[in-house]
């Protein structure tokens, strides 16, 4: 009851006018990014951070919600037509919505991804309203302790998930563990690897980081790599509306697919690919046409796009009630956050009630949105397809320059932009995921903090996260999810 009436004042916070302005302008925007190869919300909210600085931060942060779903829903419409997945959790969809559009079924296929869509964005956002009080009164029996060993299952996680192999993604994990040490120790009023460098004494900007890996990283990748590819786009044949039969056979995906992304979105699993694959799996399995997949199966697109949706919503139940974000674009909505001087967790909760139940509110109002403009407006999203890569990536490396400077007019940010921005460029060069390294560099100070504190409270006994029963089973499960992979590649090889 406490839930529906907190809500119900979250409606009146998005249904202000300024705040459904912002929310409809982040959805179209999201869509527009989704729809556009190889740009994807991470890169989209990190150009935007340092040019909303100075909003009112419920709108703010609620048009940065609409992007992250607004690019899922958007995304399919790339994958299906241009058979290039904007990000690797629609990868699964490729695999037939292509094929659909080949067959000339493009419209069925975008109109199951964008109904499957909007009914498991819908179920999840429910599932996110009753949840979140939850865990919001599991997390206020934590302490630092807890935090810090919740912190460290967090990392592994998402490092182990993300990317082609643990190595890399733990690689990245210690690249921004280190950004996050540089500047003034909190404890001893110590500059920690600053170099002299004045600048450097408030420690490395989040958003400066960030900027430079997704959005000048990708860039300089693109112009390297992928700038001379050549790619056909599908047409839209026929009517877009789905048949009789195509709404039979999606239905049940939809639901099942809702029932497997939102669980995997609220554990640090590392974002919706996990879910995807696996709805796809099941449909698969399940299907009374399995002589259909690998040919344009319609399943084969309501699954792993409902799957997205669902762990894309579920991503939310963590970042807000625990701050711990499981994906690279929670990470950086977390550093939206922070931007406003707000850290997500029970105590936001509380202090902050209507700026998240506000939150929470606009994803209700977001998803009806989305459908309205994804199904009538199909043949504009195509037009956007269109946009030469050159243009559109010296557009992003403007906006992300003008971005970083405005931050605070300095020649350093600059310099460090583009100095992470080559990192960016390597890390992609070599299949080293670019998301622990954010995650890393936003989370890092908070661990150590919650580290220090809590062998101050034990007067220096390190058992403390060993006696703690909480903080005892993250680690557990943390040390399982190291070895028991090790275990089992060695067993295998023997």
């Amino acid at each position: 009851m406490e839930a529906f009436e907190a809500l119900m004042a979250g409606f009146a916070v998005a249904l202000k006018p300024i705040n459904l302005l912002w929310g409809f302008i982040g959805v179209t925007l999201g869509t527009f990014i989704g729809v556009l190869p190889g740009v994807g919300p991470a890169l989209t909210v990190a150009m935007l951070l340092p040019l909303t600085a100075k909003l009112d931060p419920t709108g703010a942060l609620i048009m940065f919600a609409g992007i992250y779903y607004g690019a899922m829903f958007g995304g399919s419409t790339t994958t299906i037509l241009l058979n290039t997945p904007g990000e690797s959790a629609s990868i699964a969809t490729a695999l037939e919505g292509n094929r659909m559009a080949k067959r000339g079924r493009a419209g069925p296929a975008l109109a199951t991804a964008a109904i499957g869509s909007f009914v498991a964005g819908s179920i999840a956002t429910v599932l996110l309203t009753l949840l979140a009080p939850v865990v919001v009164d599991l997390a206020l029996k934590f302490g630092p302790a807890e935090y810090f060993s919740l912190m460290v299952f967090a990392f592994i996680t998402v490092s182990a998930v993300l990317g082609s192999s643990t190595v890399r993604g733990l690689t990245s994990l210690f690249i921004g563990l280190f950004f996050g040490l540089i500047g003034i120790d909190s404890q001893t009023g110590q500059p920690r690897f600053a170099f002299g460098v004045a600048e450097l004494l408030d420690g490395v900007d989040v958003v400066v980081l960030a900027v430079g890996l997704f959005a000048v990283g990708e860039a300089l990748y693109v112009a390297a790599y992928q700038s001379r590819l050549s790619e056909t786009i599908e047409k839209i044949q026929g009517s877009i509306l789905m048949s009789a039969e195509d709404w039979k056979r999606s239905w049940p995906a939809w639901l099942r697919a809702t029932a497997i992304g939102f669980p995997f979105g609220t554990i640090p699993a590392g974002g919706a690919e996990i879910p995807t694959f696996l709805s796809y799996a099941v449909e698969k399995k399940l299907s009374k046409h399995p002589e259909e997949f690998g040919k344009g199966a319609i399943e084969g697109v309501a699954g792993p796009e409902a799957a997205n949706n669902a762990s894309a919503t579920g991503v939310l139940v963590p970042l807000l009630t625990l701050g711990i974000p499981t994906s690279a674009t929670a990470a950086i909505l977390l550093g939206a956050f922070q931007n406003y001087g707000l850290q997500p967790g029970p105590q936001l909760f509380q202090a902050q009630a209507d700026l998240v139940w506000g939150l929470i509110a606009s994803l209700y109002v977001g998803n009806v949105i989305l459908l309205i403009l994804n199904l009538p407006l199909i043949g504009i999203w195509v037009k956007v397809l269109q946009i030469p890569k050159d243009i559109l990536y010296a557009g992003i490396l403007v906006f992300a320059t003008l971005g970083a400077y405005s931050l605070h007019q300095s020649w350093v940010d600059l310099l460090m932009l583009y100095v992470f921005g080559l990192l960016g460029f390597a890390m992609r060069r070599w299949d080293i995921p670019v998301g622990p390294a954010v995650i890393g560099l936003i989370l890092g100070p908070l661990a150590e903090t919650q580290f220090r504190r809590a062998l101050s409270i034990s007067q220096g006994d390190a058992t403390v996260f060993f006696t703690q029963p909480i903080s005892a089973g993250f680690l557990a499960v943390t040390a399982a999810l190291v070895i028991v992979p090790w275990v089992v590649r060695r067993w295998r090889r023997r």
